[in-house]
């Protein structure tokens, strides 16, 4: 039997700031250090660079049979629902033997509530 080779493929919308990208380099390196997921991809809607395909195929190069497209989003709206299904579709259809997983976006998660009263109490 084959290992399984899992990798998380981050993906966020993708900013013409610099500093904005940084920011899901900086998770993607947090899970990492996590130890789950040896590997750890970012890429972006548009942008910025890797796009979700390139990204992809990092991972697949990277030996990856499993990749969990993880969406760093808040809400299911039209890039979830559509641009990362489709984009799902095109790499699994590119590369058969590999299993491409779409997550749910962040946005019903019931931990959100607790880093929004966190980010709250920041404030005041």
């Amino acid at each position: 039997m084959t290992p399984r080779t899992p990798a998380l493929l981050l993906i966020a919308h993708g900013s013409r700031r610099p500093e904005a990208n940084a920011d899901l380099c900086h998770v993607a390196d947090a899970l990492k250090a996590r130890g789950r997921y040896s590997l750890v991809q970012v890429s972006y809607l548009e942008l910025a660079e890797p796009d979700i395909e390139g990204g992809g195929v990092l991972c697949v190069e990277a030996g990856a049979t499993e990749v969990i497209l993880l969406p760093y989003f808040l809400s299911p709206g039209k890039h979830v629902a559509e641009d990362l299904t489709a984009a799902r579709d095109r790499l699994s259809a590119r590369f058969p033997a590999v299993q491409f997983a779409l997550a749910e976006p962040l946005g019903r998660h019931p931990l959100i509530l607790d880093v929004l009263e966190q980010r709250a109490g920041e404030v005041g």
